[in-house]
This record gives structure tokens, C-alpha cells and sequence, in this order.
């Protein structure tokens, strides 16, 4: 969906005048390092928490160790920093939209890339993930110069859904790191990490409340320090890692195994980088329309060129599923800085973190029970922003209302009933067990059946605004 733009200001016009030359667009603005350096951190913080996500739970998924895990993390920064890079300055012709748009690992791949992990054995697991997100990026690539004819089948109803459901299928991560994060654990679920990560929550609120500015929008990060912080008095927080992890190193290739490529977790990644190449999309003519910058289907081709170029190169380091970070959209919308030269320098920033796997260890140091209570606020966030789709597609019209009902009812049995596809062949268990793939696919047959097959041109106006 597109973001409003905000009014321009008294003085501010589409265009500046550089002082010995031509107007230069704000987008192609080159500031001053006082003003690019604070405008480059906001971007920072706001996208940090959601980039070292996926290497959080997947880790903890497939029980990698402490230096496995600082791996993966530093492969999210390396790949997040490599990716928006190309995409703000581009390659004339081939990639990159030239916008102020942050392209980053997606939390919609979480829940499907866990369905992988537990139909593999212990050492298959990453392997099979890698080899599926592989494929989806070559699928980006080769339907994404024909995807605009594909963007009514992925109305706001349908991403809707699915961005609901990322949020509401993965609260059970954020429940279980708070409990302790180890169910084998003799104190998981104990009152002490309950209480730490309510703890977390709470400064989070505080902050969030009292907060001003820039110290506002970094509240979750300032949470998980104070969190953390706050466990040190009571051995909650283990600093080991950090004496172990190396300062500096360049990403191995493959280092966790050469990729498998498994038909059902294929189908089942493939799925989801329709939806990430659908909110890739709506992003580039949101921050199109922020930036007073036409948004065509040239620049949209190349855009999505740069995710499917991140996705497919991104798990030989150990990356995962590349789309914009809609959250950075909205920085620019709020700040009215809409140089992207002030993203790349944020991507460039990201591309150091992750030569150095130390700052890597410094996010696994923190206690499960502190990201537990930060990713309640932060998976809820993303359940908020499908709802806040949802609102806007046409919820009036009882077709779409059944659409929804039934899609979201699809995408919560695997959350409400774990077994409940226990009989189905390992195929379908991989693609219905995820909650997001089992939605989306709900969504979309639902879509076709209500607001395109026998419709000749006679559709409600209801259903138009919904496909």
C-alpha cells in the first residue's frame, strides 16, 4: 500500500538548487556528512532489530552453537548491507530503483523456512532451506519483468493476510524466549525470566511513551541494552561468546553445508517470494510518492531484480529471503530526508557490521528472556501492519470478509493444531505446516474464485478495490 506523502514545508521543493550547478532532485542529494551520518543511523536502528531476526530463530531452530549463530547474524548484516547498496546506487540498466529504499532478510520466510527445518534431520536442515531460497531468487529473476500483470492476483486482501499471519504464527517464538528460550532447560519458564522479559517490555513502553525523537524510534534496541544490562546482577547474561568470536573475518561459502533442493520446500519458498516481491512493489511506489519520483515499471523490474539478486547469492554466506523493510519507508516519510544516498551510507555501515562476526556475538549475548519481551512488540508490530492493510480492502463487501475469515482460519490451524497435517505426505506437510504459505495460498484460490473467474467485467466495485 502507498504512503501518503507528507506536505511539503514552507521552503522545501521537489528539487534543490545546487550552488554552481543544475537543480538537483532531493532523492540524488549528496549532504553534508552532519546531516548524513544521524539521517544514516536512523535507518540503522530502525531496520537492526528486524535483520538480525531470521538468523535469531532459525539458529535457535536448528540448535546451531554460539559461533554457528554469530555466523548467520553477520551473514544478515553482510547481505542487508551488500543488497541496499545496489539497490540506492544502482547498476545503470540492470539493478537497483535509485530510491532510498532498504532491502534486508524478511521475517515472512521465517515460518516456512521453520517447516523446513523440521521435516530434515539435524544436519539436512540448512542445507534444504538454502537450496529452496536459492530457487526463489531465480524465480524473482524470471518473472519479475512480467510481475506487473501478476499484482491484481495480490490485491491488498491477499497481503493482508499474509503479513497478518507472519505476525500472529511467530508470536510463539518471542512466548518461548521469554520462557527461557531451551525447553529442555530445567528453568524454562521459570518467575526469573518471565520477570526479565517483562521487564523488557515495559522499558520498551516507557520509552516508547516518554521517549522523544530519535530516542523514540530506537526504543527497541534500547530495551534489549536495558534488558540485558538489568540481567548481568543475576547471571541471566553470558558474555563468553564475545572472548571466542574473531573481530574480523570474511563469510565463508557454504559454510553450513551445500544446498539441497527439495521440491516441497521450493514450492513453499517460492510462495512466499510472491508476497515479498508484492510488498517489495507497493514499497517502491510508496517511497515513490514520498519522494515526488515516478515510479514506473522500469524502475519496479529492477527493483525486484536487486531482491531476487540478494536471494539467490545471499544463502552461499548464509542469507536468507531478501524484500524491502517497510519500516524504512516510513523513516523517510517521517524525517522528510529522502536523499538515497543517505540509505546507501546505512547500507554501507550494515556491509562493515558483517565483516566483523564480533558485533554478531554481541547480539547473541543477549538473554532469551530480553528478546522474548522485545519480540512480542516486534511480531506484533508486523500482525499490526496486515491489519492495517486489511482495513483499507474493502472489508464492507461480504465476499472479501469470507476470504479473509477462511484465509486466516488456513493459515492458524499449523499454529493451532501442530499435528493436524500429520497424515498428509512430507510434500504437503511442508507447504500447509507453514501457517503463511497455507494462507497465502487460501487467499489467493479465494481472491481468483470471488473477484476473477466468471466476473467479464461485471465486478462489484467492492471487489475492484479488493483485486
Amino acid at each position: 500500500m502507498a504512503t501518503p506523502a507528507t506536505p511539503k514545508g514552507p521552503t522545501e521543493g521537489p528539487c534543490s538548487t545546487a550552488p554552481d550547478g543544475p537543480e538537483v532532485h532531493p532523492v540524488d542529494q549528496k549532504l553534508h556528512p552532519s546531516r548524513l551520518v544521524p539521517a544514516a543511523l536512523q535507518h540503522i536502528a530502525a531496520m537492526y532489530a528486524g535483520v538480525v531476526t531470521p538468523p535469531l530463530i532459525i539458529g535457535q531452530a536448528v540448535r546451531l552453537d554460539t559461533a554457528g549463530q554469530t555466523r548467520l547474524i553477520a551473514a544478515s548484516l553482510l547481505i542487508a548491507g551488500a543488497a541496499t547498496l545496489l539497490q540506492t546506487l544502482g547498476v545503470k540498466g540492470l539493478a537497483g530503483n535509485r530510491l532510498p529504499f532498504v532491502n534486508a532478510a524478511s521475517s515472512a520466510g521465517i515460518a516456512p523456512m521453520l517447516a523446513i527445518a523440521e521435516t530434515n534431520a539435524s544436519g539436512d536442515q540448512l542445507p534444504a532451506i538454502y537450496g529452496a531460497v536459492m530457487v526463489a531468487g531465480l524465480f524473482c529473476l524470471a518473472i519479475g519483468p512480467f510481475f506487473g500483470r501478476l499484482l491484481r492476483f495480490f490485491p491488498p486482501l491477499v497481503t493482508g493476510v499474509v503479513i497478518t499471519l507472519i505476525g500472529v504464527t511467530l508470536m510463539p517464538v518471542p512466548v518461548a524466549w521469554a520462557q527461557g528460550g531451551d525447553k529442555s532447560a530445567a528453568d524454562f519458564g521459570a518467575m526469573h525470566n518471565l520477570a526479565l522479559a517483562a521487564f523488557t517490555l515495559v522499558v520498551i513502553l516507557l520509552i516508547q511513551r516518554f521517549g522523544r525523537g530519535f530516542v523514540k524510534q530506537v526504543a527497541l534496541l534500547l530495551g534489549l541494552l536495558i534488558g540485558t544490562l538489568a540481567a548481568i546482577p543475576f547471571g541471566m547474561a553470558d558474555f563468553g561468546a564475545l572472548g571466542s568470536a574473531p573481530v574480523a573475518a570474511l563469510p565463508a561459502p557454504f559454510a553450513f553445508g551445500a544446498p539441497q533442493f527439495q521440491p516441497a520446500a521450493i514450492i513453499s519458498l517460492c510462495l512466499v517470494m510472491l508476497v515479498l516481491m508484492t510488498e517489495s512493489s507497493a514499497g517502491m511506489l510508496a517511497i515513490g510518492e514520498i519522494c515526488e519520483r515516478e515510479t514506473d515499471g522500469r524502475t519496479i523490474t529492477r527493483g525486484l531484480r536487486t531482491d531476487g539478486l540478494a536471494t539467490l547469492l545471499g544463502p552461499v554466506f548464509g542469507g536468507f529471503p531478501t524484500s524491502a523493510f517497510a519500516q524504512n519507508v516510513g523513516v523517510v516519510s517521517l524525517t522528510r530526508v529522502r536523499s538515497r544516498y543517505v540509505v546507501a551510507a546505512a547500507g554501507g555501515a550494515l556491509l562493515v557490521l558483517g565483516l566483523f562476526p564480533v558485533l554478531g556475538a554481541v547480539v547473541s549475548t543477549v538473554p532469551m528472556p530480553v528478546l522474548g519481551g522485545a519480540g512480542i512488540v516486534l511480531f506484533g508490530s508486523i500482525a499490526v501492519s496486515g491489519i492495517r492493510t486489511l482495513s483499507e480492502a474493502g472489508l464492507d463487501d461480504s465476499s472479501n470478509i469470507i476470504l479473509v475469515a477462511v484465509s486466516l482460519g488456513a493459515g492458524i490451524i499449523p499454529l493451532a493444531a501442530p499435528a493436524f497435517y500429520a497424515g498428509f505426505p512430507a510434500w504437503a506437510q511442508t507447504v500447509l505446516g507453514s501457517g503463511i504459505s497455507a494462507g497465502a495460498l487460501a487467499a489467493v484460490a479465494l481472491n481468483l474464485f470471488f473477484h476473477h473467474l466468471g466476473t467479464r467485467g461485471a465486478t462489484s466495485a467492492a471487489a475492484l478495490k479488493s483485486s
